[in-house]
């Protein structure tokens, strides 16, 4: 494999920097919660279902709970307390609440012991299930084989969930190998998740567990056709986080758009609020053995590539390390980076080589996900389709672990089918055609690449160093990540925040975390 000579000082001095911004939040993970991260406890104790109006039972439990000013001990204890006294299952409760018929803030406290026996029992057997559909998994692999290096990677988003099946069923076929669901347009902005499958979404279809479930199926069907396992990825991002990976893991999805600071930057979400919902969210990924995909390509959308190259690099060492206190292991950490250089700019490819050396340097054991030429793609078919040759040339040549696929009408309009066939080609003949290319080269420790790669490496060192001097939060005031500027205190969700109180109590983190050895 094509190599880099990196200074390996400058390699730990960039971790340790990280390690320590990422570790100055135990405050944060210990002495706090979320709504998001209630509503998923209480779909993980067996919470599911909607009202009449739509709104879920998960949140109408928790708003129940917060109106009363009983949510600080956790949503599992009053849950499991009303089933005792009222002598209740799970759905009973909820159901309950959701017409209006139990205000279990009147509820007098029954045995406790009783009350953490009925928690252990529902709590273990979703971890039971949870546990099962990650052996389901491995057992899936192990009978068709690993997946390809790099992945092919490819969207689907029509907005109607049958529909989706249908097409990410004919990518499979065509030879894709990791089938991403977008979701819909702004749906990271809900606060709720919507109830069972949907029809109808704007620029992407909703995340839903039933469409999960769908569209599980399907690839699970067309594995069987391909003899391939068919892997699965959606997003786990917004003011719902943590319950999406929740519902991802219950259905066996694969993989999760999940950054630390994604929401942050560029969905607005209030800086505590995603930072408290990414640590829960990503040990139940670690937990499901989800392999997580991190967005650090969406950094380039809104500074330049060369300039900011930079950041990238610095966030994935701080996606890394947020990962690793949630459990998550390296082989599980898609981190990310993107082909997003102008193509006019001279030497434009041997810029991006560079970068994605150096992104393959530092996170060898890592499923990196590359993304696409988007942010230069035109109405020029044909050069955005060559931009896409080039970008699955260095995929090839610096083994990245999910490629990504660009669109040759990727500017136009919402990729047609033959869109997808076209890009699938593209990429199955870069590959073979280059596919042992990087075990015939080296570079000299003076190249263009080495140096660039390295002068990278030193401005990520030198401000994770002053990120870390100063904290994470006053760097994002400042706008220092992706040149957008947002404030601790700002944003959407901050009120669904809130301190533990002392009795506080939720039944998956513990078992989690013995699990996960932490």
């Amino acid at each position: 494999m094509l190599k880099l000579d990196i200074d390996l000082k400058m390699k730990e001095r960039a971790r340790n920097a990280a390690a320590n911004i990422a570790n100055s939040f135990d405050w944060l993970f210990g002495g706090y919660s979320s709504l998001a991260i209630e509503r998923t406890v209480l779909r993980l104790l067996g919470v599911d279902g909607a009202l009449e109006d739509g709104k879920p039972l998960p949140n109408v439990v928790v708003d129940h709970l917060q109106s009363i000013g009983a949510i600080d001990k956790g949503a599992a204890i009053p849950l499991a307390n009303a089933m005792l006294a009222k002598k209740m299952d799970v759905m009973e409760v909820a159901q309950a609440i959701g017409r209006g018929e139990l205000d279990i803030g009147k509820i007098p406290p029954q045995d406790p012991q009783e009350v953490f026996d009925i928690l252990n029992t529902l709590s273990n057997k979703m971890l039971d299930h949870l546990r099962a559909q990650r052996e389901k998994r491995s057992e899936m692999f192990a009978k068709y084989g690993p997946r390809r290096v790099p992945a092919i990677y490819v969207i689907v988003a029509t907005g109607n969930i049958y529909e989706d099946a249908v097409q990410a069923k004919a990518a499979a076929s065509e030879g894709a190998d990791v089938i991403a669901v977008i979701r819909s347009t702004a749906q990271s902005l809900l606060d709720y998740v919507p109830f069972g499958a949907t029809t109808v979404g704007f620029g992407g279809t909703y995340a839903t567990q039933e469409n999960f479930r769908i569209m599980r199926a399907a690839l699970d069907e067309v594995s069987e056709t391909q003899q391939r396992y068919i892997s699965l990825t959606n997003y786990a991002s917004g003011l719902c986080m943590p319950e999406i990976a929740a519902m991802g893991a219950m259905e066996r999805l694969d993989l999760m758009l999940n950054d630390a600071m994604y929401g942050i930057l560029f969905r607005d979400i209030n800086p505590k609020r995603t930072l408290l919902d990414q640590y829960f969210s990503r040990m139940i990924n670690a937990f499901a053995g989800i392999e997580i995909q991190t967005g650090e390509d969406n950094y380039l959308t809104t500074s330049d590539a060369i300039e900011k190259a930079y950041t990238v690099t610095a966030s994935q060492l701080l996606n890394e390390q947020f990962a690793l206190l949630s459990g998550v292991k390296p082989e599980k950490m898609g981190l990310g980076h993107a082909f997003e250089i102008d193509p006019e700019i001279e030497d434009s490819f041997s810029y991006e080589l560079a970068h994605a050396l150096l992104t393959r340097e530092l996170f060898p054991d890592a499923p990196v996900k590359y993304m696409p030429p988007t942010k230069y793609a035109s109405g020029n078919i044909f050069k955005t389709h060559l931009m896409g040759a080039m970008f699955n040339f260095i995929g090839q040549l610096t083994s990245q672990g999910v490629q990504l696929l660009g669109m040759m009408t990727e500017a136009i309009h919402t990729p047609h089918l033959v869109d997808r066939s076209l890009a699938i080609e593209n990429a199955q003949y870069i590959f073979k055609a280059v596919k042992n290319l990087g075990d015939n080269l080296s570079l000299t420790p003076d190249s263009f690449v080495n140096q660039r790669a390295n002068a990278v490496l030193l401005q990520a060192v030198e401000f994770l160093e002053k990120v870390a001097a100063e904290g994470l939060f006053p760097a994002m005031t400042r706008g220092d990540f992706a040149d957008i500027k947002r404030p601790e205190n700002g944003g959407k969700g901050l009120d669904g925040v809130f301190r533990r109180d002392e009795g506080y109590f939720n039944p998956f983190l513990d078992k989690m975390k013995k699990e996960l050895g932490l």
